[in-house]
């Protein structure tokens, strides 16, 4: 590893000490303006906490366009689990394995604290030859852009706008998918359980997860889908009078769900069946899934029996189970103008049963926001037929690609000089700031890459260090360019 990647990723652990998940940013937003305040460079923020370092440009950069690099604060917090890792107060622990970087059972946090770590040693190094920069750093990146939404006209002045959450080096991204949050929720009414029942505990576990845009298209397993498909076959058994007590699974909109496990009532001489039940359908999964999900596992196990379980009334168990199964999730379909684009799909992300209310998390992406509209009433409709509530978020725009923009050719061609190789020109079924960014500030030229990321959204997440040199170097001789 050269001085340089070392250097960065010096600030990406310092970084990494500070919890950042989603909503929480306050102490990674105080940090950033004290280090900007340490190294005697202007500072600014705003109420929702983004903050923006301005650094003076080189000499002879004096009169070069302002560029913005920006980057956002927050990290989708999921570990295994058997982690005991706390996220509101644990610094993650990286672990290097050969070339690569990741944490020990905990998503790594470097979509995007990479980007902050190379963007805070560009500040720092004043041998780096470059215009006056703007270092955007935005909050609530992962469930809401809300730290995008709330920029004002004035918080930025830059034209020339470089976003560096993608996650493949080599990749420019300059066109992402549009997207909507779905909240469904359902009031419960609980009847008791018959005493001489049976207490047990239904666990799909094990799956890969991974990012719910950029991973879709693998068609890996959810285990949202894959529990309720198991209870409703238990359900279904003949004579079983199974009752259901609880779902929960998912952590987050945007992270296909890794792990799942449901709470059932039966009677106790039902309980063989009810295991030669799951065994049979764990092969059938573990068949229909085998290349994508080897450590697919569905089990049935007892639990200690608690005199306060209650479980759902019969018939809104029914009406929940099989709204579980309806509910779409994965590829909805491709994009006619790029045959290996997924232009709209849906993830059904997150279960969750309190005692007197169920809810449910869905995620829609497309890049016609046409469709995406389309699938999002497709959604409202089965749950409406269900008898739960519905509230739709905002909601972002879709970027749409300008394969003519002067910024593009540019990085083409400073890449192809340092690498003898043409860089790759994508657009990404994933939200990226730049279509909010890009819909309220006029004659943004942006586009947007970083250093390969594995398995984001995910304990299995891991940065290919090699990649954060290339990009650096990259990175560097872009900005030198500007002169």
């Amino acid at each position: 590893m050269d001085q340089r990647t070392q250097s960065i990723l010096s600030i990406f652990e310092q970084i990494n000490s500070i919890p950042r998940c989603s909503k929480h940013e306050g102490n990674i937003s105080n940090w950033l303006k004290e280090w900007a305040l340490f190294h005697g460079l202007s500072v600014k923020f705003d109420s929702v906490n983004n903050v923006v370092i301005t650094v003076p440009p080189s000499p002879g950069y004096e009169k070069s366009p302002t560029i913005v690099i920006q980057g956002h604060m927050d990290m989708v917090c999921e570990k295994v689990e058997s982690s005991l890792h706390d996220f509101s107060r644990d610094s993650i622990k990286s672990v290097y394995d050969g070339d690569w970087l990741r944490a020990d059972g905990t998503t790594l946090g470097a979509d995007n604290g990479i980007a902050l770590a190379m963007a805070l040693e560009l500040a720092r190094d004043p041998g780096i030859r470059h215009p006056t920069l703007e270092l955007l750093f935005t909050v609530d990146e992962e469930t809401s852009m809300q730290g995008a939404n709330a920029l004002t006209f004035d918080f930025i002045s830059g034209q020339i706008f470089l976003n560096l959450d993608s996650e493949e080096e080599g990749v420019f991204i300059v066109g992402c998918a549009g997207g909507v949050t779905t909240s469904i929720e359902m009031s419960l009414e609980c009847v008791p359980i018959p005493e001489s029942y049976s207490i047990c505990m239904l666990v799909a576990e094990g799956m890969a997860g991974g990012h719910s845009g950029v991973d879709i298209h693998e068609k890996r397993a959810n285990a949202n889908k894959v529990l309720a498909a198991a209870i409703y076959k238990l359900m279904d058994l003949k004579d079983s009078n199974i009752m259901l007590m609880s779902v929960d699974g998912g952590k987050a909109h945007n992270a296909i769900p890794r792990y799942s496990h449901a709470i059932l009532a039966c009677p106790v001489d039902i309980l063989p069946l009810m295991e030669s039940s799951v065994a049979q359908l764990e092969n059938e999964f573990s068949s229909e899934y085998a290349e994508r999900e080897p450590g697919l596992i569905l089990r049935l196990e007892e639990v200690h029996k608690d005199d306060a379980y209650r479980a759902i009334a019969p018939n809104i168990a029914k009406k929940l189970v099989q709204m579980l199964l309806d509910l779409p999730y994965g590829v909805a379909s491709m994009s006619s103008a790029m045959p290996d684009l997924v232009e709209t799909s849906s993830n059904l992300a997150v279960i969750k049963t309190a005692q007197d209310n169920f809810t449910i998390v869905t995620s829609q992406r497309s890049s016609d926001m046409a469709k995406l509209g389309g699938l999002t009433d497709r959604i409202n409709s089965m749950a409406r037929l269900a008898g739960a509530r519905v509230h739709n978020s905002e909601g972002y725009p879709s970027w749409k690609p300008n394969m003519s923009s002067s910024l593009l050719r540019k990085c083409e061609d400073v890449y192809e000089s340092l690498f003898g190789e043409k860089p790759e020109v994508e657009v990404i079924h994933a939200g990226l700031e730049c279509a909010v960014i890009g819909s309220k500030f006029a004659g943004l030229d942006m586009i947007s890459f970083g250093p390969t990321i594995k398995n984001p959204h995910s304990p299995d997440e891991r940065l290919y260090i090699p990649s954060v040199s290339r990009t650096w170097e990259f990175l560097v001789a872009l900005l030198a360019s500007f002169r």
